[in-house]
């Protein structure tokens, strides 16, 4: 049988040819590429070997950020308030790490070696993600002699970090004027918004309060740069092989120094005076705003912030019952009590609402008309005139001024004097304080049974209660404002002078002043005068602040009530907790008739504003009236 199928007949010439010539066209083009490969070998290696070799050893080449020496912060003698000390750190830069989950197990690795703990983490990695991966990020500052051994021990496991020396922050008198100076501490996210990353490229602290923050960009000075030799692990070297570069050196300009009007012998004496309060304590300079002394109490250490705080320990501050981060002198808020009468006297020429030589008789308490209420007195002052009524500090003859003169004439004139507004003063932070009114009740409240403006009110504000409140450093304001007689009005500064890097001559800024008040005669002045005057004097409620004093002192004492009581109940029955106790007031100003100095004491729960502030306040007038000489703290200033 014949088979349907044909079967091929292999063609073995054929399939010989088309392989020879598959073979050859492989051949010819892989001829091509080597000969294309080798021209461009021959091109790189030959024709532009000098461009190639410049330019791969650029790679070898690091910029390293050289930060500037921050400025220092003396006092009027010289005596260093902030200045800059070695200290050891370690330092990350990204891109030699690797990848996040190269950075995430290098901190881990450094929690497990006890450099930092679990819960820092978080915030440590957000820091360094808002730098650039080239950028050396300080990771832990201040490093310990532990954490360096530690650290030194393993530290061959780590590729990308390093301990690095830098200049660190250093407050020498701790928490002395740590409200005022205010203090630096790790640039953090927030802060990388603001700033211009290349001018703080190798810093990792900046200012944050006080004169530190105010005056960061004097105090920070200009960085700069080195080029350092690398090898493959990103490590410095001398040379590599037979290469030595031509490095470039740009040396930093260090931060201007700051000249305070501090005097830190005085703020010493307030501090001391003022331990275990809670309280503040601000003088001036009447005749320039200069500050010389800014004290709230309890205070903080501010070298704590430059090494770093845990969370916990800076939960601890802020929950602290007695607020130690708060500065009391600007953002205290406190019912001004007593203090304001020589002003309201003074209203009371000069709105013609009595004269200084009408007598008012006070029984020891007040009634407004048509009410039963009994606005209490501490005592039976009976007879007195305006001098007396300063001196003595008589509620009743106050109710009576502010029930004659009205609200709307008590808004006008006090606030002429700045209640309500802010000073001005150099740092930030700073608290307007309230002066109410019918219009800022209307302005402030929705309901209209809220908008009503009572005839209490009123005569509440006539002695500093009610919705009033001020700072210290109003206060101090205020007290200036009297001792000139409203002709010098100043504002409140802390930085008198700067000094440039390297050199030994003084800035001075001049300070600011602004329009005289002349709203009220020299004779109806010379009553306040006479008022203040008699305070400290035999009869007077501020008598302890002037005993034995070697100068005049101008002073009145004011009690600011805390916490509300019955009217049938006795205005000096005994309140158990301490913290609803009355606070305690004294202003002055001094030599009275040559007013060098203007203060304002205030005492949280003190009482009474004559036992508990006005002797504080005489000892900072001693200090600074009869001291001599330079503090022992003074140091000759350091030029960078």
């Amino acid at each position: 049988m014949v088979s349907g199928r044909r079967s091929r007949i292999k063609n073995v010439y054929a399939e010989t040819q088309l392989f020879t010539v598959r073979s050859i066209v492989a051949g010819i083009i892989a001829a091509v590429m080597l000969i294309g490969v080798a021209g461009r070998l021959f091109y790189l290696q030959v024709l532009r070997h000098e461009y190639y070799s410049t330019l791969s050893q650029g790679n070898r080449i690091r910029n390293e950020p050289i930060p500037p020496s921050r400025g220092l912060i003396l006092d009027r003698h010289g005596a260093v308030l902030a200045d800059n000390m070695p200290a050891y750190q370690i330092e990350l830069v990204r891109e030699q790490v690797g990848d996040n989950h190269a950075l995430d197990a290098a901190l881990v690795q450094l929690v497990n070696i006890g450099i930092f703990r679990k819960e820092e983490i978080p915030s440590i990695k957000r820091t360094i993600l808002v730098h650039k991966v080239y950028e050396s990020v300080p990771i832990k500052l201040q490093l310990n002699d532990e954490e360096m051994a530690l650290f030194a021990v393993h530290r061959w496991q780590f590729s990308g970090i390093d301990i690095r020396t830098r200049l660190a922050r250093h407050y020498p008198l701790r928490e002395i004027a740590v409200h005022a100076i205010g203090y630096v501490s790790a640039i953090n996210e927030e802060d990388m918004k603001q700033i211009d990353s290349a001018e703080y490229a190798g810093t990792s602290l900046i200012g944050k309060v006080g004169v530190e923050g105010a005056y960061e960009q004097l105090l920070h000075g200009k960085p700069g740069f080195k080029e350092i030799l690398v090898n493959a692990a990103g490590r410095p070297v001398d040379k590599q092989g037979d290469y030595t570069p031509q490095l470039s050196f740009r040396a930093p300009v260090a931060g201007a120094d700051l000249i305070l009007g501090l005097d830190v012998r005085v703020q010493k004496v307030a501090e001391e005076a003022l331990a275990g309060k809670r309280g503040s304590v601000v003088a001036l300079d009447p005749r320039t705003g200069d500050v010389i002394a800014l004290a709230s109490t309890p205070g903080f250490d501010p070298n704590d912030f430059v090494r770093g705080l845990s969370l916990a320990q800076y939960s601890a501050l802020q929950n602290d019952i007695d607020k130690p981060l708060l500065n009391r002198a600007l953002r205290g808020a406190y019912p001004p009590g007593s203090t304001v009468k020589p002003l309201y006297a003074l209203a009371a020429q000069v709105y013609g609402i009595l004269s200084p030589l009408q007598t008012e008789f006070c029984p020891g308490f007040f009634m407004l008309r048509g009410s039963s209420n009994k606005y209490r007195d501490d005592k039976k002052h009976g007879s007195l005139n305006m001098r007396q009524a300063i001196a003595e500090s008589c509620d009743v003859y106050f109710y009576k001024v502010a029930e004659r003169m009205g609200i709307n004439r008590m808004d006008e004139f006090m606030k002429t004097f700045g209640y309500g507004a802010l000073t001005g003063i150099d740092i930030p932070g700073e608290k307007p304080g309230l002066y109410a009114s019918p219009e800022w009740k209307r302005h402030n409240f929705k309901r209209p049974a809220d908008q009503v403006w009572f005839a209490g009110e009123t005569i509440s504000m006539g002695i500093g209660q009610g919705p009033i409140t001020v700072t210290p450093l109003q206060q101090a304001h205020f007290a200036a404002e009297i001792a000139e007689r409203g002709q010098i009005i100043a504002t409140p500064r802390l930085v008198t002078a700067s000094r440039a890097a390297g050199s030994d001559a003084l800035t001075p800024r001049d300070p600011t002043f602004m329009k005289p008040i002349d709203i009220a005669t020299a004779d109806q002045w010379g009553v306040i005068y006479d008022g203040m005057i008699g305070a400290t004097s035999a009869g007077g409620t501020a008598y302890v602040a002037g005993l034995g004093a070697k100068y005049k002192i101008a002073g009145k004492t004011g009690t600011a009530q805390v916490f509300t009581i019955k009217q049938t109940e006795n205005t000096r029955a005994k309140i158990v907790d301490e913290r609803k106790r009355d606070h305690a007031w004294f202003i002055a100003y001094a030599p009275a008739d040559d007013p060098k100095i203007a203060i304002s004491v205030l005492v949280e729960n003190g009482g009474f504003g004559a036992a508990a502030a006005a002797p504080i306040a005489r000892k900072v007038l001693d200090a600074y009236l009869l001291g001599s000489g330079t503090p022992a703290e003074a140091k000759k200033p350091v030029i960078n």
